[in-house]
């Protein structure tokens, strides 16, 4: 399966001003990204207000549209406010995903195996919208079948769905990225083109996620990611079911 090189630019970007430095990664690319620690009372506020312009259903109706116009805050918006809706719950996954899960070990699919993974991974997102595994394996067969334009569509939206999880912080000890399902972790490692090989957790409500050592000695030895608000309103949900 051919890697996304416009997430990994992303990711190159956004590992810059981090101080992780790359080749590819230039001065310039620091200046564009500026990662901001988010405000979860002020999103909830935000995304639960019908008046505002970031009001969930507002901005939801926006990305089902494909609107390009979107900004990087309505995508912080629609990613982080969707710990606050009614079907919100971290640790769901759709049943329609082992549906395909053994194509996904494959290094190959017949044109009938790309459909079917285009059928199951559309069901899928709509039970699980950031689903980002299945956004990425809809993507690779929505091309292998030459369906460049709604391809296009989704590489758009998982690419600014990164984007905003990136915009959270820098993955350091004191300004890790918040995340609203504990397989974005994974996600993010894997886009980067590294390996998680250990789960940590620190001080709680941060993970601390430990990476294959590479040959780039300024690759960090591992990522943190903030998962207090997922750990909350999972609590508050279900308690100790």
């Amino acid at each position: 399966m051919k890697k996304l090189l416009s997430i990994i630019a992303i990711i190159i970007t956004v590992c810059a001003s981090a101080g992780i430095t790359s080749s590819a990664g230039t001065t310039a690319d620091k200046d564009k990204f500026k990662a901001v620690v988010p405000n979860m009372d002020t999103v909830r506020m935000n995304v639960l207000d019908p008046h505002s312009n970031y009001y969930y259903k507002r901005i939801w109706r926006k990305y089902l549209s494909n609107d390009t116009s979107m900004s990087l805050n309505e995508y912080r918006h629609l990613y982080l406010g969707y710990v606050f809706q009614e079907d919100y719950n971290p640790y769901r996954q759709s049943e329609y995903t082992n549906q395909i899960r053994s194509l996904y070990f494959k290094k190959s699919h017949t044109p009938e195996e790309c459909d079917t993974i285009i059928k199951y991974a559309e069901l899928s997102l709509a039970d699980n919208p950031f689903d980002l595994n299945q956004m990425q394996f809809f993507i690779y067969a929505l091309r292998e079948k030459k369906k460049f334009a709604s391809a296009a569509i989704w590489q758009y939206r998982l690419n600014h769905l990164i984007q905003a999880i990136l915009s959270t912080g820098t993955g350091q000890k004191d300004s890790p990225w918040v995340v609203i399902n504990p397989a974005h972790e994974y996600n993010i490692i894997n886009f980067m083109g590294l390996i998680a090989t250990e789960h940590k957790a620190y001080e709680g409500d941060i993970d601390y996620i430990l990476i294959k050592p590479t040959e780039d000695k300024k690759v960090p030895e591992g990522f943190y990611f903030d998962v207090s608000y997922l750990l909350k309103m999972y609590n508050m949900k279900f308690g100790e079911e």
